[in-house]
């Protein structure tokens, strides 16, 4: 029973860090004042979690509504897109996901954990290093499943998860989400003619 009880306090401190760090953000974040925000000390947050990156990172993840997860959930639903017209509609998708409203307050953590994860590789380089990896690694397996070899799927699912970073940096600066959109659809334009090659 007490374990139960564990894994409840567990969750509830989680989705309260989250809910922290996206009013607050990382750059000046410390475990005392945090503990002190969400009621409880910051011995019992490295008792949890064992050190304040892994429960940022544990924090991040949690979200059930988060577009990897969906995206990973859809693979193993629908399984992967048979063809280039059926990967670019996905990936619209994906991108409707990210830059949805209710998103975009979480897009300024994720950047500072990727500034932080190069100015300090030690702290979240391995947070960072996971997040991207886990969306090279499922667009891959589709690139793969067009008829690309694994070199060339994975040359494509960088190109895709990094010209996607990069595109959401900019709204986040300027307010300018429809230029943002246009541009990754240009994106998709200029990549989709290599997808359908590959078929």
């Amino acid at each position: 029973m007490a374990r139960a009880a564990d894994l409840e306090k567990r969750t509830d401190l989680l989705r309260r860090v989250r809910e922290y760090v996206a009013r607050n953000g990382l750059v000046d974040l410390s475990l005392r004042p945090l503990a002190r925000a969400l009621g409880t000390s910051d011995r019992m947050l490295l008792y949890y979690f064992g050190s304040k990156e892994r429960l940022v990172a544990e924090a991040l993840a949690m979200d059930e509504t988060r577009p990897l997860l969906r995206f990973r959930n859809a693979l193993d639903t629908f399984g992967a897109p048979q063809d280039a017209t059926s990967l670019r509609r996905f990936v619209e998708q994906l991108w409707q996901q990210l830059t949805a409203p209710d998103r975009r307050a979480m897009l300024p953590v994720i950047f500072e954990v990727m500034a932080t994860s190069l100015l300090s590789p030690d702290r979240y380089g391995p947070v960072m290093r996971d997040g991207l990896n886990e969306w090279t690694d499922l667009l891959t397996l589709c690139f793969v499943d067009l008829g690309m070899s694994a070199e060339r799927a994975r040359s494509e699912a960088t190109i895709l998860v990094g010209g996607t970073y990069g595109l959401l940096l900019a709204p986040l600066a300027d307010g300018d989400w429809g230029k943002a959109d246009a541009a990754f659809h240009t994106l998709l334009d200029r990549l989709e003619p290599g997808w359908r090659a590959a078929e």
